[in-house]
């Protein structure tokens, strides 16, 4: 009886290596007219619904046999807080990339759309509700006094707009 268990385990690793054998070496395969056994039902509903980047990719490839490989690297990315979407936002209803970050005021760098909007700035409702790519950036930094630097780099749309205004006012 333990020679038994014993053997299977020696067989299952012959099988095992045997198998990786032929699917590392295509020209072994060809020489033995051994052929890959189609994969029935495998692959399905991968990398889907990811949000950010670098979601959901490289899933369900590479399978034999049936059923495997289904249902990866679906819903993936890091979930974005105050209703923002899109990869690394700041702020509040910003959509894209790197908007809205190193605001001191929470009521700068919001609901922007592109990348680069609405980054760094001082004050207060600086670098909000711009549509495109580097807009309301650095506006109102380094003043001193009550009410200044603010209320700037708003409502831009294209790009490169908006930026480094209402600024060092002493």
């Amino acid at each position: 009886m333990k020679s038994r268990p014993k053997a299977l385990v020696a067989i299952t690793c012959a099988e095992l290596l045997f198998t990786f054998l032929l699917q590392a070496n295509p020209t072994l395969r060809e020489t033995l007219g051994v052929f890959p056994i189609a994969c029935v039902g495998c692959g399905n509903g991968n990398g889907n619904g990811n949000i950010g980047v670098l979601n959901g990719n490289n899933n369900g490839n590479l399978n034999t046999g049936g059923g495997n490989g289904n249902g990866n690297g679906n819903g993936n990315g890091a979930p974005q807080t105050n209703g923002n979407l899109g990869y690394m936002n700041g702020g509040t209803g910003n959509i894209g990339a790197y908007n809205g970050l190193g605001n001191s005021s929470g009521t700068s760098g919001n609901n922007n759309i592109g990348a680069l909007n609405g980054n760094f700035n001082g004050s207060t409702n600086n670098g909000n509700g711009n549509i495109g790519s580097f807009n309301g950036n650095f506006n109102g930094i380094g003043n001193v006094g009550p009410g200044s630097g603010s209320g700037n780099g708003n409502g831009n749309i294209g790009a490169l707009n908006g930026n480094f205004n209402g600024s060092f006012n002493h």
